[in-house]
Formats: structure tokens, C-alpha cells, sequence
């Protein structure tokens, strides 16, 4: 099977003049830790209960490691460690630098050559998703101002249809408003619901 893909253009890629757009992957499907372990368990003597159980003891033990700020190899598999931000303005002299400004960003890896070797040569097909629209910051909000003339409630899957966003366009674009003080969701934090902050 062949790896999908799509070309998504670069954020602020037009401020040189040209359009520039980078490769992502549109992922076929997930595998989740129980088919991992049915996999494993038919590779070696471990029983699938054991399977999982060792990739849960790994998960532990490798967090446990990387809140000590060490990096950690797995043989075969690559090695893990912490990836930092801060947070807040640009801090320019030593005397303003607290630690109360970096936070965790996440968890880098770099794989291992053997685990690139068992990925083996890849295929690629170019697919066609539907991307979002280019709507402006403003654009946007002034369809959300004309939408409240006649609605008093607005949801994700309303944004999406209103502007012609995608998903996680339509998220980011909801954050924002709430961030502006514009919108406030009303709803669960899995199911929001924005009304119009007075």
C-alpha cells in the first residue's frame, strides 16, 4: 500500500511572492495498542496480555525518565526526549530569564536506522483532499456577526459550513474569537456550544 499525501500551502509562503507548499500525510486509518500487542504476540512468546502490559510498563518507564530531563534509547527503535517552549514575550536580558516561562511542548523522536530499515521503501500517491477556504480573519468574523443577526447559538460544524472550513480550521477560528472575548462557549468542553459574549 502506498503512503497518501497532499500539498498544503505554507503559512505566509505568498510574503515572498510566490506560493510554496509542503508534502503532509493523509494517514490511513490507526492502530490502537491491542492490535499491537495481537501483532507482537505472533513474532515472539509473549501472550497478547503480556504484549500490552510490556508497551504500557514501556510508556511508564520512558515517562518516567524524560520527567528527569534524560534521554532515553530504545534499541531498534529510536531514542525520546523532552521539547521545550516559552511562553509569553520574547525575553532578551539574563536578568528577566524565569523558569516559570518554559513549558513542555511535547516529546521529540528520532528513530533508529533500523526501525527506518523495517519501514523499507515507501510508496507515494498523491490524493485530493478538500483544504479550507482562504477566508481572511475579518472575513470570517463578519460572517459570524451576520450569522448571530439570525441565530443565537453557533457550532463547530456551523462554522465549517458557514466558511467553508475544515475541521481543525474551523477549532482554531473558534479559539480565536474566544481569546478575542467575542464568543463564549455555553456547552461541555466536548460538545461546545458558542453564544455571542455580551
Amino acid at each position: 500500500m502506498s503512503v497518501r499525501f497532499e500539498w498544503y500551502e505554507n503559512p505566509n509562503s505568498e510574503e515572498n511572492g510566490e506560493k510554496c507548499y509542503h508534502a503532509r500525510p493523509v494517514l490511513n486509518g490507526r492502530v490502537e495498542t491491542v492490535e499491537l500487542a495481537r501483532e507482537i504476540q505472533r513474532r515472539c512468546s509473549l501472550t497478547a496480555i503480556d504484549a500490552k502490559a510490556v508497551l504500557d510498563a514501556i510508556s511508564c518507564v520512558l515517562g518516567e525518565h524524560l520527567h528527569e530531563g534524560q534521554r532515553v534509547h530504545v534499541n531498534g527503535l529510536g531514542y525520546f526526549q523532552v521539547a521545550l517552549t516559552c511562553e509569553g514575550e520574547e525575553i532578551q536580558q539574563d536578568t528577566k530569564r524565569r523558569n516559570t516561562k518554559v513549558k513542555l511542548r511535547g516529546v521529540n523522536f528520532l528513530p533508529d536506522r533500523q526501525l527506518r530499515s523495517n519501514v523499507g521503501e515507501v510508496k507515494f500517491e498523491h490524493v485530493g483532499t478538500k483544504h479550507s477556504t482562504r477566508a481572511t480573519t475579518a472575513e470570517i468574523n463578519e460572517k459570524v456577526e451576520a450569522y448571530f443577526r439570525s441565530h443565537d447559538r453557533l457550532t463547530r460544524y456551523d462554522l465549517q459550513c458557514l466558511c467553508g472550513l475544515q475541521p481543525r480550521t474551523a477549532i482554531r477560528q473558534l479559539n480565536r474569537l474566544m481569546a478575542e472575548g467575542k464568543l463564549e462557549n455555553v456547552g461541555w468542553s466536548r460538545q461546545p456550544v458558542y453564544v455571542r459574549k455580551e
